[in-house]
C-alpha cells in the first residue's frame, strides 16, 4: 500500500487518482498507523515551506517520518514542496527541513532575461544517472513543473535529472530510499504515470 501523506498542503487527491488510474493500491491519510505500515510513501505538497513544516509537526507527523525514513528506511518519494521539505534548508520562510539529503531551497532570482517566476509549464529533463525510477522514461522527456523555488545539492552523485531554466537546477534526486522529483508526475501523462509506476514497484 502507497500511503500520501496528508498534512494540508496541495491536491492530494490528483495524486491519489494517479495511483489509483495505473492499478497501485493507495490511500491518502494523516493518520500515525497508516503511515507506519505503508510500504511506501508520497509527501506531495504545493505552498509555503516553513507552513508544511509547521503543519508536519501540528499533526504529529515530522518525528514519526524521521522514524520511518531513517530508521525503517521505508521509500518515500516527495514530490514539488514534498522533494523541497527533504532538504536541509529553504529560503522560504529561512526554515530547516528534513535534511534527509544534503541540499538546499533557494529562490529563483532573474533580473535580465525575461523569466517569469514561478517556473510554470512543461520542461524537459536531463538524466545525469541511471536509476529505477526512470525505468522506460526517455531523455529529454518533458514533465510539468510549477514552482518558485529550486535545489542544489552538495552531493552530485545524488542528482538523477537536472532541468535547465535560466540555470540548471535539481529536478529530480535519489538518496538511498528517499527520491524527490520537483515537477508533478501526476499532471505529467504517460512520463509521469510511468515513473510512479516505477516508483511503485521499487523494492
Amino acid at each position: 500500500m502507497v500511503v500520501i501523506i496528508d498534512y494540508g498542503m496541495g491536491n492530494l487527491r490528483s495524486v491519489q487518482k494517479a495511483f489509483e488510474r495505473i492499478k497501485v493500491p493507495v490511500k491518502v491519510s494523516s493518520n500515525i498507523a497508516d503511515i507506519l505500515s505503508a510500504d511506501k510513501l508520497v509527501l506531495p505538497g504545493v505552498g509555503n515551506f516553513a507552513k508544511g513544516v509547521s503543519n508536519l509537526n501540528e499533526r504529529k507527523i515530522y518525528e514519526v517520518l524521521n522514524e520511518v525514513v531513517l530508521n525503517k528506511k521505508k521509500p518515500i518519494l516527495g514530490i514539488c514542496l514534498g522533494m523541497q521539505l527533504m532538504t536541509e534548508f529553504s529560503e522560504e520562510g529561512n526554515s530547516n527541513g528534513f535534511g534527509w539529503i544534503a541540499a538546499k531551497t533557494q529562490k529563483f532570482n532573474f533580473h535580465s532575461d525575461g523569466l517569469k517566476i514561478p517556473h510554470m509549464g512543461w520542461n524537459n529533463i536531463f538524466i545525469k544517472k541511471n536509476d529505477l525510477l526512470y525505468e522506460g522514461v526517455g531523455q529529454d522527456t518533458f514533465f510539468y513543473f510549477v514552482h518558485s523555488y529550486f535545489i542544489t545539492c552538495k552531493d552530485e552523485s545524488d542528482i538523477i535529472t537536472e532541468t535547465n531554466y535560466g540555470i540548471n537546477f535539481v529536478s529530480s534526486f535519489r538518496k538511498d530510499n528517499v527520491y524527490g522529483c520537483q515537477f508533478h508526475p501526476e499532471k505529467s501523462h504517460d512520463a509521469g504515470l510511468m515513473l510512479l509506476r516505477n516508483f511503485a514497484l521499487i523494492a
